[in-house]
């Protein structure tokens, strides 16, 4: 490419960034209700800080982004609404006394779960409250969306430390069912072919529950308690224990695929998984390339603190946060680094990459905005 085109292409990426903004979507903290991590985007080789915003001390929620707003929770129980291309706020809502889990935007609405067990529903416009639904406990997941498979209407699926799964109807938030399971629900409930709902517990189950009425289909043992979401991809769920093993599930036998172990660490981090690999960050601090078929490690890339935030896969590129204060962009082919910004604080959070950008939270109470792509020729 010679210069002219060069230059011409830089200014045309300044001109559409707004746009891009405008239109690009996260929605949920692992981008769709399967939970797969998989970013429909692509992002390039640096980190520039664009803008941050103040959210409150230990901050624990992630972002989502739709329609050019980012969403986010703090510790102080405000809900914010940012502007994604300034950094500005756009509006806030009073959601209990805090929040830790990321939200959920369908539709127009947002939906989000709180530290003392409620579930809001506010206008993304304006962030007037639409509903609220209380559990009888602490809520750290994300919700999930879906349609009923009898009547089509929207359906919100959350999870709580009441033992719970909750399922409400999108509109109303009225209840259409729950599951009782034996201890926390820490994870976002996946949803499998339209059909079912999967997830795991502090009980060290694998549940899959029917979408239509709440009834238990099939569980599996996976030996010790499950803090984070279960990917699901085909007739597999992914997911990492806190004991030390990640496994590939059957959802149609409840058999175990495969194991894999390589240190005595936990996992609280969800994993992304495409056609041929399952990305997940370790408390051994790597983040692991597992091949899909065989449950043999691809790669392992070493950072200097435990990845307990979730990894999303944009194009050949893994994004990921650690606790030693790093956010890292991974060559997903090698697990090479290409590009790594010392923010300084720990980072436990999942990131939301949205047409070039990424947007993270840190537990110095601060989000984070960078561009992935070159402002100059």
């Amino acid at each position: 490419m010679n210069r002219v085109c060069r230059l011409s292409f830089a200014w045309l990426v300044l001109f559409l960034m707004p746009v891009l903004l405008l239109r690009a979507v996260w929605p949920n903290h692992r981008g769709d209700s399967s939970l797969r991590g998989i970013a429909p985007d692509l992002l390039g080789n640096q980190l520039d800080l664009q803008w941050t915003f103040e959210v409150g001390k230990f901050l624990k929620s992630s972002p989502v982004v739709a329609a050019g707003k980012i969403f986010l929770g703090g510790p102080t129980g405000i809900f914010h609404a940012i502007d994604a291309q300034t950094g500005s706020e756009l509006w806030r809502a009073d959601a209990g006394i805090g929040v830790d889990a990321p939200a959920l935007v369908h539709a127009g609405r947002v939906y989000v779960g709180s530290k003392d067990g409620w579930v809001f529903c506010f206008d993304a416009e304006t962030g007037k409250k639409t509903w609220s639904y209380e559990t009888m406990g602490e809520i750290v997941g994300a919700p999930n969306f879906t349609t009923h498979p009898d009547g089509g209407h929207g359906l919100i699926l959350v999870g709580s430390y009441d033992n719970f799964v909750h399922c409400l109807d999108a509109s109303s938030g009225e209840r259409v069912w729950k599951f009782e399971t034996m201890n926390y629900v820490n994870g976002t409930p996946a949803v499998w072919k339209d059909q079912a709902v999967v997830f795991g517990g502090c009980d060290a189950q694998l549940y899959v529950v029917s979408l239509s009425d709440g009834k238990l289909i099939r569980q599996a043992d996976l030996g010790a308690p499950i803090a984070s979401s279960v990917s699901v991809d085909g007739s597999l769920g992914y997911v990492g224990n806190m004991d030390k093993t990640v496994l590939a599930v059957d959802l149609k036998t409840g058999e175990t695929i495969w194991q894999y172990e390589p240190k005595n660490f936990p996992y609280f981090s969800s994993p992304a998984v495409t056609k041929e690999c399952v990305i997940i960050g370790g408390r051994d601090k790597g983040l692991h390339a597992i091949e899909k078929i065989s449950g043999n490690q691809k790669w392992r890339y070493s950072a200097r603190g435990r990845i307990d935030g979730s990894p999303v896969v944009a194009g050949e590129k893994v994004v990921v946060g650690s606790m030693d204060g790093k956010l890292y962009l991974i060559d997903l082919k090698t697990g090479e680094p290409i590009a790594q910004y010392e923010i300084g604080a720990s980072i436990s959070t999942t990131c939301a990459v949205s047409n070039g950008w990424i947007f993270v939270g840190c537990e110095d109470g601060t989000l984070y905005a960078f561009s992935t792509m070159s402002k100059s020729p």
